[in-house]
This record gives structure tokens, sequence and C-alpha cells, in this order.
């Protein structure tokens, strides 16, 4: 098959799953970049200048561009702006490994090779969509700590007209810093942001994170996980994700939101694996949060609906600079916090430095009245005699149906003067 009929049948591929069913004249508003110049063997500030231009000609009629699968990736320049109502559309679902060329230690297919330092690679405004897509960073280091790149975010929100229906779906990182920055102001906010099945590992320790978001942001299906570009370049050294533990940051971060929904989530190498802010209040269910610090951090501030519900999870809590501050769970601050079937446990890892061992299973600190409720959890690898560390005296305790380090059924109620 000959690379013009290779080139046509992906662009046929990509109108049958983007283009409603039954359209005329499809290929009219879904177009490959290569027709506006963006091309493997340009220069990046010249494809970042053709890219930009398609997206300013998209804009106007809502449409779609296709980023046309290459043997060599796009070098693109940051500071691309998608503008409201244009797609951004490649060939691939999450590639949680990488592609691989095969000849060369890189990958192929719809690829954006970035290398700029200065600015995000892609502002995103309201109503448009990223997808199929992978980002790669050549230049990020692998081994050396010392020499990691600090790029700015992948993907990030308008910081002066705000985001509101973004769709980031089936996209992976490989070398980001931080990988999608939704952190807006008061009057650029950010509002029903999709994240679906994005890959990555950021050196930052920082995915997404998401701040004056005030209708229901949806996290889904995502997996961050330092062996991401195992295929083509192998995976991050020992002392690279130890470097990443040691930034004390969360890889998904939220505040200032309302009912957000996490569903599925993995992490692994890293601080913190979710931080729900003070002024946030959501669900969080079905997630795996391997080798961190501290699992989850709850907080709250006012006690009408800084409330999470919290289900179905394992947390291995085992790295960190001391085993006194790791922690599968810390909840402060108001509200309440219900969680159903969360298990932790501890235990070695190869792929960085582990103490083997949590301080306990939950810490609950503050000085505010707070509420949880626990049922169903499986508690084992702490070194505290009990499971739950209260170090807030206003705190309103309701465990039940648990088990604790030595097997043994574990409950517990505040007791009251």
């Amino acid at each position: 098959m000959s690379k013009r009929t290779v080139s046509a049948v992906s662009f046929l591929f990509a109108i049958a799953l983007f283009v409603p069913c039954g359209a005329a004249e499809s290929g009219s508003y879904i177009r490959s970049i290569r027709e506006f110049g963006v091309l493997p063997t340009n220069s990046a500030a010249i494809n970042a200048a053709n890219l930009q231009k398609a997206i300013d000609r998209a804009h106007r009629r809502g449409a779609a561009l296709f980023v046309e699968p290459s043997e060599e990736p796009y070098p693109v320049a940051g500071g691309i702006t998608l503008r409201a109502n244009v797609s951004l559309i490649g060939v691939h679902g999450p590639v949680g490994r990488g592609t691989s060329h095969p000849e060369k230690a890189q990958p192929v297919g719809s690829v954006f090779a970035i290398e700029d330092k200065e600015k995000p690679f892609i502002t995103v405004e309201h109503s448009t969509q990223i997808r199929g897509i992978q980002f790669w960073y050549p230049k990020q280091a692998l081994r050396d700590p010392a020499k990691i790149i600090e790029y700015p975010a992948t993907i990030q929100a308008s910081q002066r007209k705000g985001a509101q229906g973004v769709t980031l779906s089936c996209l992976t990182f490989y070398g980001e810093f931080l990988a999608m920055d939704f952190k807006a102001r008061r009057r650029a906010i950010v509002e029903q942001i999709l994240f679906e099945h994005c890959y990555g590992y950021p050196l930052s320790g920082e995915f997404i994170r998401i701040d004056y978001c005030y209708d229901i942001p949806r996290i889904l299906h995502c997996h961050v996980n330092p062996s991401n570009l195992r295929l083509f370049k192998g995976g991050y050294s020992r002392a690279v994700v130890d470097s990443v533990v040691a930034r004390k940051t969360f890889t998904y971060r939220i505040d200032h939101t309302d009912n957000a929904q996490l569903m599925d989530l993995f992490t692994f190498g890293a601080y913190g694996g979710i931080y729900l802010g003070p002024a946030t209040y959501g669900q969080l269910t079905n997630f795996n949060l391997d080798c961190v610090t501290v699992g989850i951090h709850k907080l709250g501030d006012n006690t009408f609906n800084r409330n999470w519900q919290i289900a179905q999870g394992s947390i291995i809590a085992n790295t960190g600079e001391s085993v006194e501050e790791i922690h599968p769970i810390i909840i402060e601050g108001k509200g309440h916090t219900a969680m159903t079937n969360v298990e932790s446990f501890s235990g070695g890892n190869g792929a960085l430095t582990t103490l083997n061992k949590s301080q306990d299973y939950m810490l609950v600190r503050g000085s505010e009245k707070l509420t949880i409720t626990m049922t169903g959890a499986r508690m084992r690898n702490y070194v505290a005699d009990e499971p739950i560390t209260i170090e807030n005296p206003n705190a309103v305790i309701q465990v039940f149906g648990c088990i604790d380090k030595n097997e043994e059924p574990f409950e517990y109620r505040t007791k009251r003067p």
C-alpha cells in the first residue's frame, strides 16, 4: 500500500469516527493539518504559525483538524491557542506504554514533538476538543533528576477567557512536567471540563489541576505511571521517580470546584494522589493510588456542602522522607467524609525508594468540627497502635465493619461527654 493510500485511509477513518452519521460533504469541515503546511520536515516555529492559521480558519465554522499520523513527529513550538469551537483530532486511544518506531527510539502516529521551555504548548478556549494525540518532549531527562526540564503546561485553560465545555480524551504525554493546567481565576472560570482516558507521568508530580470550576468537572479513567514510554525509551530512573515524590505535589489537585466527579483514577510514584481542596465537594470512586506518601487529602471550609463520598479504592502508601509523614488518608477542615471499601497497605517496590510502612491508615487533624463515617476498610502495614490518628478533639467519627493490621475487627465511635 502506498503512502498516499495510507494517508487517505487514515483521513477517512478519522471522518468516520468524528463526523455525524449521514452528514453531507464531511471532508469540508475536517481537514488534515498537512493541508495547512504543518509538516514533520518543518521547523517548530513554522509549524506553530501554520497550525495557528488552520485553527483560526476552523474557529468560525466549528470545524475539526486532523493530526494525520506520521512516521516522524510534528515539531511544534508552544503558544498555540485552540480557539473556541475547534477540535484537534488524532488517531489514537491512550497508548499507555507508547507507540514505537521500528528503527528509532521515538513514538509514531499523531504525535507533537515539543521543546518550548517558555510557553504552554496549547491554550484551550470554550467548546473545544483534543482527542487521540500524543505529546512528546524528546529532550526531557530520563535518568538524572538534576537535568529535568521544567516545561510549562502541555494543555492550559485560557487565563483571559476561561474554558467551558472542553473535552480532553485519549491523550498520552511523554516527558511532560505539568500535563493539564485548569487552574483558573474568579473572572475566567472553567466549567464542564471532561478529562478521560489520559495517560502520562508528569515530572512535577501534577497531572491535572483544577481551580475555580463551578459546574461539574469529570476526571475519568486516567493513568499516571513512570513506565508510560517503555516501548520506545524505557522508563524513568529510580532517582527521577524519587525526585517527583520529593516535590510534595498531588497528581490530581482540585479546589474551588462544585460537584466534581472522579472515577477510575490511577497514580504511581507521587507524593500525593488526590487533593480535595477546602472549597470542593463531589464523588470519588474506583481508584488505585500506588507508591504515594499521602493517598487522599480532604479538606473543607464549611459545613453545608463540603462533603465527599469516597468508595471502592486501594492506597499503597509507602514512600517519603520518613514513616511519620506517610498517611494513606488525611482529613481536616469542615464538612463530612463518607468512605466505603477503601483499603490500604504498604510494601516495597524497586521503581522508587520505599519505607514499606505507613504511620497509620488515617490522620484526622485540625480543631474545627468535622464528621467521618467509614465502613468496609481493610487496613494494614501501619506502625501506630491504632489505624486512625485523631488530633482533632472536635471530630465526630463512626467506623463500622473494618479490619485492622492484626486482622481483627475494628470499630470506633466518638464518645461525647
